[in-house]
């Protein structure tokens, strides 16, 4: 059965038949987990995960290198949102699945918006306070992976370097959006 994110006609999955509580009630498994004898399928095959922040927003270029690199040839799967210093005013979506990345361009950042023009709901107020910060407002990097023994150290550390460094920080989000930018343009 082919499916193209994630829509499947239900009557292909639903009401077929193939489930049998009573077979499932019985199986090893079940009474392995009921003992306390199961190994978490996270234990049985290293499958971890971890969550990438940073305040900095990345270089275009070396944030393009890095996805096309083997650093996250570990990764099954990643998903967040990204701070590219090119495309300063606006959140980039991050999106892995084995070796297909999918990068595109997500909601303006607050801290671009006049604070007039916030909408005034519980759910932003309930965002600012989880995500402000006086320097840089809400622009941030917050990427998820998951993988199978992944070398977290190693990813993080080729994350950041991908960050600007000081000197490049120095220049100012006047001279960041000339930066070498290899990505598509993100449409509106």
């Amino acid at each position: 059965m082919r499916a193209e994110h994630g829509q499947v006609p239900l009557d292909l999955i639903f009401h077929t038949g193939r489930f049998d509580m009573v077979k499932l009630q019985l199986s090893p498994g079940w009474l392995k987990e009921l003992h306390g004898e199961h190994v978490p399928e996270t234990e049985e095959y290293g499958i971890g995960s971890f969550v990438y922040r940073a305040r900095r927003p990345f270089h275009p270029k070396r944030f393009h290198g890095l996805i096309s690199g083997s650093v996250l040839q570990q990764v099954l799967r990643s998903k967040g949102a990204f701070w590219l210093a090119s495309r300063v005013w606006r959140a980039g979506r991050w999106s892995k699945v084995g070796r297909y990345v999918q990068i595109g361009g997500g909601a303006p950042w607050l801290a671009s918006v006049p604070r007039a023009e916030w909408p005034q709901t519980p759910e932003v107020a309930a965002y600012v306070d989880r995500y402000w910060d006086n320097q840089v407002g809400d622009c941030r990097q917050e990427l998820v992976f998951i993988g199978v023994k992944m070398d977290e150290a190693a990813i993080g550390a080729a994350l950041d370097a991908c960050l600007l460094s000081d000197g490049e920080l120095e220049l100012g989000p006047e001279r960041w959006e000339f930066f070498e930018d290899p990505f598509p343009a993100w449409p509106h």
